[in-house]
């Protein structure tokens, strides 16, 4: 990727909302050139989508945790994340090396809703869970160094 498509993904990254006019003044191009730049990026899988970044606590989700996933029988089909993915509750999903198999990121609104989700999780994957209370977030959700 050259330095002016990083320079505009570096923008977008910070304010997905920029006009292609302002994204045009701060990279010295016209606006119908960041526009043909932006949709080929869009068309080459670099930028994947937009979306409005929401404040878990305001929403009522003010309990996020780390729930670490080990299958009982390590010779069964690993199908974790299809058995999990109906959970609403769960923002991500990762696939690990080490102990564990998968690391869930969730949000619940209350411990009890916690207790609820960590039964669902047992339940629908046939797992074994360890998890991580967040107490709090310095920061979270920064952009990749583009």
């Amino acid at each position: 990727m050259e330095d002016t498509d990083r320079a505009i993904v570096r923008l977008l990254v910070r304010d997905g909302r920029m006009s292609y006019t302002d994204l045009a003044r701060a990279t010295g191009l016209s606006t119908s050139a960041v526009h043909q730049r932006v949709r080929r990026l869009e068309e080459r899988g670099v930028i994947t989508g937009y979306a409005a970044v929401v404040d878990a606590e305001a929403v009522g989700l003010p309990i996020t945790a780390f729930i670490s996933v080990a299958p009982f029988d390590p010779s069964a089909p690993d199908d974790v994340p299809d058995r999990l993915a109906h959970l609403a509750e769960i923002e991500a999903c990762h696939s690990v090396a080490g102990e564990e198999s998968y690391i869930l990121k969730v949000r619940v609104a209350a411990p009890r809703d916690l207790e609820d989700l960590l039964a669902r999780i047992r339940a629908a994957a046939n797992v074994s869970t360890r998890t991580t209370v967040v107490l709090s977030t310095p920061y979270e959700a920064r952009p990749p160094a583009v």
